[in-house]
C-alpha cells in the first residue's frame, strides 16, 4: 500500500483544496491529512481561522479522498509523521517548492503540486472584506 501525506490549514474549504486532495490521493492508496491546530495556526503562522480545528477536521473527514486526519502541532513533526505513518510520498502545494526536499532523506518522495490558480482562502477572505 502506498501512503501519501499532506499538510495544511484547510480553512474555508474550497475547490482548490479538493483539487489538491484529489491529486494527492491519486499518488497512492491511503491519504493522511495533517491539519494545523488552532494553536499552531495562531502561535506559529499568525493565522486566525474562521472554522475551529474540530470543524475543519469534520469537513476533511467527509471528503472521499481523505483516509485519516491528524493534528499538526509544530513545524518539526514532519519527520516523525513520515515514519509513524509509513509514508511513501509527501505532498504540498507548489508555493512550498524546495522547502521540504530534506524529507527525501527520510526515504519518501517529495511532490509539489500546482495550486488551483484562480482560488485561495486568502483571496476569499479579501473578497469578503471588500
Amino acid at each position: 500500500m502506498k501512503r501519501v501525506i499532506t499538510y495544511g490549514t484547510f480553512d474555508l474549504l474550497h475547490y482548490g483544496h479538493i483539487n489538491l486532495l484529489r491529486r494527492a490521493k491519486a499518488l497512492g492508496d491511503y491519504l493522511v491529512v495533517v491539519l494545523s491546530t488552532d494553536e499552531f495556526n495562531w502561535n506559529q503562522k499568525q493565522k486566525k481561522c474562521y472554522f475551529s480545528y474540530e470543524e475543519r477536521k469534520v469537513l476533511l473527514e467527509a471528503i472521499r479522498y481523505v483516509d485519516l486526519v491528524i493534528p499538526e502541532e509544530n513545524w518539526e513533526q514532519k519527520r516523525s509523521d513520515i515514519h509513524e505513518y509509513h509514508i511513501d510520498t509527501f505532498v504540498m502545494g507548489d508555493d512550498w517548492v524546495g522547502k521540504f526536499d530534506y524529507l527525501e532523506e527520510e526515504g519518501c518522495n517529495v511532490v509539489y503540486l500546482p495550486r488551483t490558480p484562480e482560488i485561495s482562502t486568502t483571496q476569499i477572505k479579501n473578497d469578503l472584506n471588500q
